[in-house]
């Protein structure tokens, strides 16, 4: 404590240069959460959003199906009515269990024909599980055997339909042949993915399996309580229904976004980059002012040392002075930081339409402990670096040169 107490002291004597060094820590710190929480919120929205519209937390389905499935995708068919999809969806901690059948096909209106990819779907488990799927004209889906789609607005604009037209579905059918259905537009969607709204649509999986000619579906969406723990009812489903009995296979969502595995590799290499530069920042000016404090108080030094203070008290108390900057100036950086970040999520930040998106939206800054705990580790650390080598310079004067230094 006494140690503590004449490093503080010590760094009072000059006030000036003092504030300059926490203020330069205080605001990398703030800047590092304000950076990082930003990153944070992009990768939860577009995590939340890739399994609220296409994937679920996690995909059953049949063994083989994602490698082979499109070349046979009728030896994959899940059955209608399944026990195991009834005990899924009855584990606690599971909100649905949301069945998918692919389509794929042409889809025409007038004279225009264009091929579309399709899932049919359940619209009632669909109003929890697609959440991140935004209706922009028209209405949803109504029921699971109405005849009627909803289309993407890509696909919608290259087809020139509105809500109310009808359009003509055509597609191979299991047992051979092709078959066509014609149904209503109900509406009109956008995504988080522009390339998937323009060849995409959905249509009640009753649709789809007369248009198929099959019962069942390809895949059953689970959607959980909280995405945090997809990893722990991945293991306990795999448990209670292992491959080779049930034929079925478990995948989880991350396994099959790509899109958002990629930005995220991308956005943290940029953002370590961000904290490689912040931390030199902050060594340098710590750096810079303990060397300055070490050379005005270079006759001190000379006569601790005269004295009898062993080399080791002198840089243990140089130490401590950067130290006690770190602390400061980071705990100054949190607190502002979290007070902007709450700030300027309340106000939102307007953002432009980004690549394969048609548009833009309002971001806001996710603070969480890891965002947090990183910053200030990251300001901790550097300001005890910056404050070992003019420690060890202090510690290392000679004694007959220093003392001269106050004649």
């Amino acid at each position: 404590m006494a140690n503590l107490l004449i490093a503080a002291r010590n760094l009072a004597r000059n006030r000036r240069r003092a504030l300059t060094a926490l203020l330069t820590v205080a605001v990398g710190v703030t800047s590092l959460v304000l950076a990082d929480g930003f990153i944070q919120w992009i990768f939860w929205a577009m995590r939340e959003g890739t399994i609220q519209s296409q994937l679920g937390h996690i995909q059953v389905m049949r063994p083989g199906y994602l490698s082979a499935g499109a070349a046979n995708p009728y030896a994959y068919v899940l059955p209608e009515n399944s026990p195991e999809r009834k005990a899924v969806e009855a584990t606690p901690g599971v909100k649905l269990a949301a069945p998918r059948l692919a389509v794929t096909g042409l889809i025409s209106h007038g004279e225009t024909t264009v091929s579309f990819v399709a899932d049919g779907v359940d619209p009632q488990k669909e109003a929890e599980l697609s959440k991140a799927l935004r209706i922009v004209e028209g209405r949803n889906l109504s029921g699971a055997t109405a005849k009627e789609v909803i289309l993407g607005h890509g696909l919608a604009r290259n087809l020139d339909v509105r809500p109310g037209a009808t359009v003509a579905l055509l597609a191979n059918a299991a047992g051979g042949g092709i078959n066509a259905v014609e149904a209503k537009v109900a509406g009109i969607f956008v995504s988080a993915n522009q390339a998937y709204d323009d060849a995409a649509l959905r249509l009640p999986i009753g649709l789809a399996q007369s248009l198929l000619r099959v019962n069942g579906a390809h895949a059953w969406l689970v959607l959980l309580n909280d995405t945090e723990q997809t990893d722990h009812f991945l293991e306990q489903f795999r448990a209670r229904f292992p491959a080779p009995a049930n034929k079925l296979e478990f995948v989880p969502w991350y396994q099959q976004a790509d899109f958002y595995n990629k930005t995220v590799a991308l956005f943290s290499q940029q953002m370590n980059v961000l904290r490689l530069i912040i931390g030199c920042i902050i060594v340098l000016s710590i750096s810079n002012m303990l060397v300055m404090n070490v050379l005005e108080r270079t006759g001190e030094i000379g006569t601790l040392l005269a004295i009898g203070f062993k080399r080791k008290k002198i840089l243990y108390l140089f130490a401590i002075e950067g130290l006690l900057l770190g602390l400061a100036g980071a705990s100054l950086g949190l607190v502002a930081g979290y007070g902007l970040a709450e700030l300027i999520s309340a106000m939102g930040i307007p953002m432009p339409p980004p690549p394969g998106m048609e548009e833009g939206y309002t971001g806001e800054i996710r603070i969480t402990l890891h965002v947090l705990m990183n910053a200030f580790l990251i300001a901790f650390i550097t300001t005890a670096l910056a404050g070992l080598y003019p420690a060890w310079k202090a510690s290392r004067l000679q004694i007959i040169n220093a003392l001269r230094h106050n004649i």
